[in-house]
C-alpha cells in the first residue's frame, strides 16, 4: 500500500526539482555575466590619451638571430603633439570615420558582430573608433574572448561618460599613421611636411585617413605608390559613397606631394636598414603587434636574419653593381627552405624604395613553375613535347627561335630555356594550371590587397603567364623555389621569428609549420625532385635557375633573375630598374640573368657556404 501512496507525490516532485534546476541554470547563464559585467564596469578604467602617449617612449629593439642588435626603433623628439578635437579639420576627421567607423556618431561604441563572433569563435573582428581606442589604450590587440568581453565593457563605460567628440580626439592622438608618428599633426609634419590646419586637402586628408589600418604597410615608401595609391582610392570611395565627397569632386593621388621618411633623410638609418625595419614592423602588424604595442609593453623582437649572410648579401649586390649602369637596381632574399625563415633580406641601398618587396617581372624564371604544371598533368620529365617556333595564345602571337632541337623534352626545355616550348605547354595546360602550380608552390594569392598571377581586373589570366609577365616580388619567389629545396613542403616567409618581454620572456613565436605543396607528400616530393634534377643537370650542385623578363614586344629585356637553392638555403636575386626600360650592361650587353644576377647569386653563395 506504501507504493500505492506515494506514486501521486513522485511525479510533482520530479517537476519542482526540474524547475529549481532550470532556474538555477537560466541564474548562472544570465545572472553570471552579468554580474562578471557589473564588476568588470566598476573596476576596469580606460587611460588617458596623455598616459597612453607617454608609455610610447620607449625604444624597440630588433636583433639577428643569435641576439645581437640589429637596430633600433627610436621614438623621435617631437611626433605626438596632442591636437584637440575643435583643431583636426574637418575633412580629415570625416575622412578617418568614413574609413574606420561609419555609424561612430551614432552607436554604443562597440560592433555587436565582432563581440558575436568572438563569443562564438574565440577570436575578434573588425572593431569601430572606440574599441580601437580601447585596444590601443590598453596595449592588448589579442583577438581573444576576454579581450573582447573587456572591450564590450569599456566601450560601454567611455560612451557613457563621454562625449563623441572627446572619445575621437582621445583616438586620433594615440593612433600611429607611421613612420614613428602618433596623432595627425605629426603625420602631416611627417609626409607632408606642413602644419596640421584647415588648408588640408580632401587628398591629403584620404591619403592620412588610409594610413590607419596598417601604416608599415600602406607607407609608399614600404610598398611603393602603386599601392598606397590603391589604399588612398579605397578612402576616396568610402567618401564619395557616404556623401562627405560629391561624386566628381575633384581629388588626386598626391604622391608627388609626399616626402622620403625623416630617418633616411637623417642619415639614422641606411636604406638597406630601412627597408628591413618596415617589412618587419609591417609582418608584426599582421600577427597583432603593431608598434605602439611594442613601445608600451617595452618588447624586444629577434628576427630570423643571420648577421653575416645579411652583411654577404649585401657586399655581393653592392661590389657588382659598383660599375654598371647608375640605373641598376638589385634585391636579394635568402631564406631556410625548410622554415621560411629569411637569412638575408637585401631591398638595395638606393633609395627608399624595397626591391625585394616590389613586384617585378619574372619572365623565363617562371619557367619551373610550368614543368611543375606539367608534372601535375602526368607528363614525364622526358616526355617530348612540341617547341613550336610561332603560337597564337589568348589574343597574342609568341615567336622564339627552335633551341630546344627535334627531339624536345619538358627536362630539355628547361635546362635550355626553350621559350617556345613554354608558351605551348602554356596554351595546352591552360593559364589556370599555370597559376595554380605557382601558387601551390608558395605565391600567395594576394600581395597588400591585390591579387597575383592575374590581369589588372584582379580576376583574368592572360597570356602573360606563358612568358612570366606577371609581377611577384623577391621574397614570394625565394620562397617558392625554396619549396623544391625542401622536397615539395612549402614553408611563409617570414623575418620575425619571437617577440620578448622586459624579462625576456617570449610572449610570441613564429610558428615553424610547413605542408605537402602539390598534393600529398609523396607526390609533392616527386615533383620537388624531378624540379631539382633538372636544374642541377643546367647549372651544378646547386639548383640554379636564370631568366629574363622581355620589355614590352622588343628582343630586349627590363629584369633579370638568378633563383636557385641548396637543401640548406633558396636565394633570389634580381635586377632591374626603377621603371620599364630596355637594359645593357657595361659591356653593352643587353641584360640577361646569367650574368649580372648569376655574378650576384654565385658571390653570396661562395660567402654562404660554410667552412670545411
Amino acid at each position: 500500500m506504501t507504493l500505492a501512496t506515494d506514486e501521486p507525490d513522485a511525479k510533482p516532485r520530479k517537476w519542482r526539482r526540474a524547475r529549481r534546476i532550470t532556474a538555477w541554470t537560466l541564474g548562472v547563464v544570465v545572472g553570471g555575466p552579468l554580474i562578471a559585467f557589473w564588476i568588470s564596469y566598476l573596476v576596469l578604467d580606460v587611460r588617458s590619451p596623455q598616459e597612453v602617449l607617454a608609455g610610447l617612449d620607449k625604444t624597440v629593439v630588433l636583433q639577428y638571430s643569435d641576439g645581437s642588435e640589429l637596430l633600433k626603433v627610436v621614438p623621435a623628439g617631437g611626433d605626438r603633439t596632442f591636437v584637440p578635437y575643435d583643431r583636426v579639420p574637418a575633412k580629415l576627421r570625416d575622412a578617418i570615420i568614413a574609413t574606420e567607423d561609419p555609424t561612430f556618431w551614432d552607436n554604443q561604441g562597440f560592433d555587436p558582430t565582432g563581440i558575436g563572433r568572438a563569443f562564438l569563435t574565440g577570436v575578434g573582428g573588425g572593431s569601430g573608433i572606440t574599441q580601437q581606442y580601447i585596444k590601443k589604450s590598453t596595449g592588448d590587440e589579442d583577438a581573444t574572448l576576454g579581450r573582447k568581453f573587456a572591450e564590450l565593457v569599456l566601450a560601454t563605460k567611455i560612451t557613457q561618460e563621454q562625449s563623441k567628440e572627446q572619445i575621437f580626439e582621445s583616438y586620433v592622438n594615440i593612433i600611429s599613421f607611421g613612420r614613428g608618428t602618433f596623432g595627425p599633426a605629426a603625420a602631416m609634419n611627417a609626409y607632408f611636411g606642413k602644419k596640421l590646419d584647415d588648408s588640408i586637402t580632401w587628398s591629403e586628408a584620404a591619403f592620412l585617413a588610409g594610413m590607419i589600418q596598417s601604416p608599415s604597410v600602406h607607407d609608399p615608401a614600404a610598398s611603393g605608390d602603386i599601392h598606397a595609391s590603391r589604399r588612398w582610392a579605397y578612402v576616396r570611395d568610402k567618401l564619395v559613397s557616404r556623401g562627405y565627397v560629391k561624386d566628381g569632386e575633384p581629388m588626386a593621388y598626391p604622391g608627388a606631394e609626399i616626402q622620403p621618411p625623416s630617418e633616411t633623410r637623417a642619415g639614422r638609418l641606411t636604406y638597406d636598414e630601412f627597408h628591413v625595419k618596415q617589412q618587419v614592423l609591417a609582418e608584426l602588424e599582421q600577427d597583432g603587434f603593431p608598434l605602439s604595442r611594442l613601445q608600451q609593453g617595452n618588447l624586444t623582437v629577434e628576427t630570423t636574419l643571420d648577421r653575416g649572410l645579411q652583411d654577404a648579401a649585401k657586399k655581393a649586390l653592392r661590389d657588382r653593381l659598383a660599375d654598371e649602369p647608375k640605373e641598376f637596381r638589385g634585391a636579394l632574399v635568402a631564406l631556410d627552405p625548410k622554415t621560411g625563415a629569411v637569412r638575408a633580406y637585401q631591398g638595395g641601398d638606393q633609395g627608399v624604395r624595397d626591391y625585394a618587396s616590389t613586384p617585378h617581372a619574372l619572365g623565363s624564371a617562371f619557367q619551373p613553375f610550368t614543368f611543375t604544371a606539367a608534372l601535375r598533368r602526368g607528363y614525364g620529365p622526358d616526355q617530348p613535347v612540341p617547341a613550336p617556333t610561332k603560337l597564337d595564345f589568348l589574343g597574342e602571337t609568341f615567336q622564339y627561335p627552335d633551341v630546344c632541337g627535334p627531339r624536345c623534352t619538358l627536362r630539355t626545355a628547361l635546362t635550355k630555356h626553350a621559350e617556345g616550348a613554354f608558351a605551348g605547354l602554356a596554351k595546352k595546360l591552360g593559364p589556370d594550371a599555370l597559376s595554380d602550380a605557382a601558387r601551390q608552390a608558395g605565391i600567395p594569392d594576394t600581395v597588400d590587397g591585390a591579387p597575383t598571377l592575374r590581369e589588372k581586373d584582379g580576376y583574368l589570366i592572360g597570356a602573360g603567364i606563358a612568358i612570366g609577365r606577371y609581377p611577384l616580388r623577391p621574397l614570394d619567389v625565394a620562397g617558392a623555389y625554396g619549396t623544391f629545396a625542401a622536397e615539395g613542403r612549402r614553408a611563409t616567409p617570414h623575418l620575425v621569428a619571437k617577440v620578448r618581454d622586459e624579462s625576456g620572456a617570449v610572449v610570441w613565436a613564429h610558428p615553424d609549420a610547413s605542408s605537402p605543396a602539390f598534393g600529398d607528400d609523396e607526390v609533392s616530393r616527386h615533383i620537388a625532385g624531378e624540379v631539382t634534377a633538372t636544374l642541377r643537370a643546367e647549372s651544378g650542385p646547386a639548383a640554379l635557375h636564370t631568366g629574363e623578363a622581355e620589355h614590352g614586344n622588343s628582343p630586349d629585356y627590363q629584369d633579370a633573375w638568378a633563383v636557385g637553392y641548396t637543401p640548406q638555403l633558396a636565394t633570389a636575386v634580381w635586377i632591374g630598374s626603377d621603371d620599364d626600360r630596355r637594359l645593357k650592361d657595361a659591356a653593352g650587353r643587353k641584360l640577361t640573368g646569367d650574368v649580372v644576377p648569376a655574378d650576384v647569386w654565385h658571390a653570396f653563395a661562395a660567402a654562404a657556404r660554410p667552412p670545411r
